[in-house]
């Protein structure tokens, strides 16, 4: 009965519990479900057989679908993408053709939309904000790029954002209620978030330094140790079966990936950062098309990026929002839930924009930590609860921000459209 009882709330937490939260999810699907269903049944750019990567965005759909990916960075994701893989085949009468394509994005939009239930659960339910904020923050939210892009892309970013986002969820429910997060959190937290991204396991653990009066308590302190040993054990020996305990393949492949992705571009350090690590998450910038090739060069196609802003109101955008994000953390230094926010997007910055991994392509990397965005905007409203005319200027102006992201990022999705119309019909 108590672990009945335990599943049942797991679902309550994962998926809708009210009628509210029930809407949400159903107007997401629809929204975002129609403009997948019009992607994968009328262009090849979900799942192409002949592409191997970079198709769009740098996204490697194909990759992800038939193997997971490379295990430096997905260490498990190949055992996730078969159950998908298969699942699609079947629907499709084990073809790769339009129904194939469908099942893939549909699966997307159903796991990016139950990922914004849990931002509404979030303000709603830990931050306890009023509806209409809660509502506008999810409105400006999911007019996010990562949220567009990802609702139809068969990709690790995709469950990942679901997965931190309910994790994230968890976690600050169990430091609300004082109480320590399960073994059974911790272990399936380390091997579905770290399995899919490696670097993001370190996620799972921080929430820990939060729990209540643990700096004071060795017994505390032993569990927590006890849990994070565990859940990291069951990931390793998880991950050293699928290596055939081969660890020295692992870090010759990761040294190779640091050194391809980490190399100084043309395109200066603070614009890609601006451009591509924040903003390219957020508020389409303009497209670039690019020429590439398979492997052995019989197959050549157009590829899709972004570029960096052009315009100076689209820099003045992301100033505004990122402004808001210093301006939360400064109102809110003394909660604890703000810091984990804060320290797990710290992770993802120290990644990309320190050590300079991946930061030409980091628009792809939104799905790692753009949640903590409307969380941190959300703790803002918050710190003005009483105040009426500072609670009415942030209102009026996140309505105006939430206005010219829509505008923009429709348009810039038309000519996404366009994209596909003239190489992926």
């Amino acid at each position: 009965m108590k672990l009945l009882n335990k599943f049942l709330s797991f679902l309550k937490i994962v998926f809708p519990s009210t009628k509210t939260e029930g809407f949400i999810f159903l107007f997401f699907v629809i929204a975002y479900g129609a403009n997948a269903w019009f992607i994968a049944d009328n262009f090849t750019i979900v799942y192409d057989d002949r592409i191997p990567w970079d198709g769009y965005f740098s996204f490697d759909n194909r990759a992800i679908v038939q193997t997971g990916g490379g295990f430096e960075r997905h260490p498990l994701a190949n055992y996730f993408f078969d159950c998908i893989r298969e699942f699609a085949l079947w629907i499709s009468r084990n073809r790769y053709n339009s129904a194939f394509r469908l099942v893939l994005a549909l699966l997307s939009t159903l796991v990016v939309s139950l990922a914004n239930v849990q931002i509404f659960k979030y303000l709603n339910n830990i931050i306890q904000l009023p509806l209409k904020i809660s509502l506008l923050i999810l409105a400006f939210y999911g007019l996010f790029v990562t949220n567009i892009l990802l609702s139809f892309t068969p990709e690790t970013y995709t469950y990942t954002l679901l997965f931190l986002s309910v994790f994230n969820y968890y976690s600050a429910r169990k430091i609300n209620e004082d109480q320590p997060i399960s073994f059974g959190a911790s272990i399936l937290g380390s091997v579905f978030i770290g399995g899919l991204t490696i670097t993001n396991i370190v996620k799972v653990y921080i929430p820990f330094l939060f729990e209540k009066k643990i700096f004071w308590n060795w017994k505390k302190i032993g569990i927590a140790v006890s849990k994070m040993a565990v859940s990291a054990g069951v990931f390793i020996f998880l991950f050293l079966l699928r290596l055939d305990f081969n660890l020295q393949n692992f870090v010759n492949k990761t040294g190779e990936q640091y050194d391809k992705f980490s190399k100084p571009k043309v395109t200066p350090l603070w614009d890609m950062i601006s451009s591509w690590f924040f903003g390219g998450n957020i508020l389409f910038p303009s497209f670039v098309i690019r020429d590439y090739h398979n492997k052995d060069k019989t197959f050549y196609y157009k590829a899709l990026f972004m570029d960096v802003y052009s315009s100076a109101i689209s820099y003045v955008f992301i100033a505004i929002i990122l402004l808001m994000i210093f301006w939360s953390v400064f109102k809110n230094y003394k909660n604890k839930l703000v810091w984990v926010l804060v320290i797990s997007l710290l992770v993802d910055v120290v990644i990309h924009c320190v050590l300079k991994f991946g930061l030409h392509t980091s628009y792809i990397y939104g799905g790692h930590f753009v949640f903590v965005f409307p969380m941190l905007i959300g703790w803002l409203f918050f710190s003005f609860k009483d105040k009426t005319l500072p609670l009415t200027f942030l209102y009026g102006t996140l309505m105006i921000l939430t206005v010219y992201l829509g505008f923009n990022n429709f348009y810039r999705l038309g000519e996404f459209y366009q994209f596909l119309e003239t190489y992926y019909k």
